[in-house]
């Protein structure tokens, strides 16, 4: 019986290490926009097609069941979207996931309000956020900020 529980032990030990390597630390996707179509709406909203390329700099591939979206300008939220898409992102690779989100009128109305009191050219902050779903352990979150310049400044007349 002593010789079972010390490989049963082992075992144990075994596993538990690893399971704690597949919790190194990762280092963050890299997310960049890359297209934006327009999709069949209904009603008060606008639906899209954002396209994204995510690049993972990591030795190892991610996989995922399900992707989140969120894009906030000027500090309001403006487009959110799901889709329970599957794939893969191989390791030092990437992959173009499409993403379908609303825009509802009432974010339209937000965003008009706020960018009435900015003057051409001047920058707005944006931010997005997603995430990669992949089990409990496996969610991969995302985000990305900047500013846009909007709306573009005239052309000079010369």
């Amino acid at each position: 019986m002593r010789p079972t529980l010390r490989h049963l032990s082992a075992l144990l030990l075994m596993a538990a290490l690893a399971g704690c390597a597949s919790w190194a630390p990762r280092d963050p996707l890299h997310i960049d926009l890359v297209g934006l179509e327009p999709l069949p709406s209904q009603g008060l909203e606008a639906r899209f097609a954002v396209k994204l390329r995510v690049q993972n700099p990591n030795e190892s591939a991610i996989d995922f069941n399900g992707v989140s979206l969120a894009l906030d300008i000027n500090d309001q939220p403006l487009a959110r979207g799901v889709s329970d898409q599957r794939g893969q992102v191989p390791r030092f690779g990437e992959t173009v996931i499409s993403v379908p989100v609303t825009v509802s009128a009432y974010s339209v109305l937000r965003q008009a309000w706020g960018a009435s009191t900015h003057q051409p050219g001047q920058n707005l902050p944006y931010q997005l956020r997603g995430k990669l779903a992949d089990g409990l352990f496996g969610t991969r979150r995302f985000s990305d900020s900047g500013r846009l310049t909007w709306p573009p400044e005239p052309p000079a007349v010369r």
